[in-house]
């Protein structure tokens, strides 16, 4: 999810997501923009780089993976029919989700939930389930948190600048 004060873009998120799925880097399975202006009037814009096909195939692939998890078999199956049900209209983002960054959006501000597709992993991992391993997590680090983990301690800078 990504967040803007206002809508005075300056024309730089488009080109450099246009490059990046130009370059197969990612893919947009899904896109929901909300924006909000100073009177409080909504506009939506939603997008997709899957075509109707691929959206009820990825639907069902997700589906299926989140339901044998909490089902086993039999709730594969019923996942998979779910989920591709779920991304016939081409989106994973519903009514339920536009309506909630609606309400929580602040006047004058715009906001994005963006997912998607890394095809630059794939390889990846196409060798390390070959190798026999498997995901055991996949987490973001953001620039805060990196900031905080390679920062020295307080002490540590106050002694270095006392030399």
């Amino acid at each position: 999810m990504l967040g803007f004060e206002g809508s005075h873009f300056r024309g730089e998120i488009a080109p450099e997501l246009s490059r990046l799925k130009r370059e197969g880097i990612v893919r947009i399975i899904d896109l929901l923009l909300v924006k909000k202006d100073t009177g409080g009037a909504i506009s939506v814009l939603t997008s997709s780089d899957l075509g109707w096909e691929e959206a009820v195939e990825f639907g069902e692939y997700a589906g299926a993976l989140a339901g044998l998890v909490s089902g086993g078999f039999a709730g594969g199956k019923r996942g998979a029919m779910q989920g591709a049900a779920e991304l016939m209209d081409g989106h994973l983002f519903n009514e339920d989700d536009r309506f909630a960054l609606e309400r929580r959006l602040p006047e004058d501000w715009s906001c994005a939930l963006v997912l998607f597709e890394h095809l630059w992993v794939a390889p990846l991992y196409e060798a390390v389930w070959r190798s026999g391993g498997l995901e055991i997590s996949n987490d973001w680090i953001t620039p805060e948190q990196l900031i905080e983990v390679t920062a020295p301690p307080a002490d540590s800078a106050d002694a270095t600048a006392s030399e």
